[in-house]
């Protein structure tokens, strides 16, 4: 048996389920969906975290595409990129009913 490369789809999956993997991008996305869009001051005063460190985990959403920024100087608006949202939620479902498997090691 030779070992299998990985797919474009595993790649692209992973690289989404790593910017979702802190609870403060998590509540950034939250955010972000509960609006049009925002602005990174108004963010860097409601989240618990310095607005240096609110930069980075906008980078990690942005740089997996999750959201998208516009620069408006002096200023940067974030929104959800709403393609690749639907694109991400597309595939953890196709996992999540991959995965799934009634006969697989169940706990007796």
């Amino acid at each position: 048996m030779s070992k299998q490369e990985l797919t474009k789809e595993q790649e692209q999956i992973a690289r989404f389920a790593k910017a979702l993997g802190h609870p403060i991008r998590i509540a950034i996305l939250q955010m972000l969906a509960n609006q049009s869009c925002c602005y990174h001051g108004d963010m860097s005063e409601i989240l618990p975290i310095a607005k240096s460190t609110l930069s980075q985990h906008l980078n990690e959403l942005k740089d997996a595409g999750l959201i998208q920024g516009t620069i408006t100087l002096p200023t940067v608006k974030y929104c959800i990129n709403d393609e690749n949202w639907e694109k991400a939620k597309s595939m953890f479902a196709t996992l999540f009913v991959a995965v799934k498997n009634e006969d697989s090691c169940k706990t007796r």
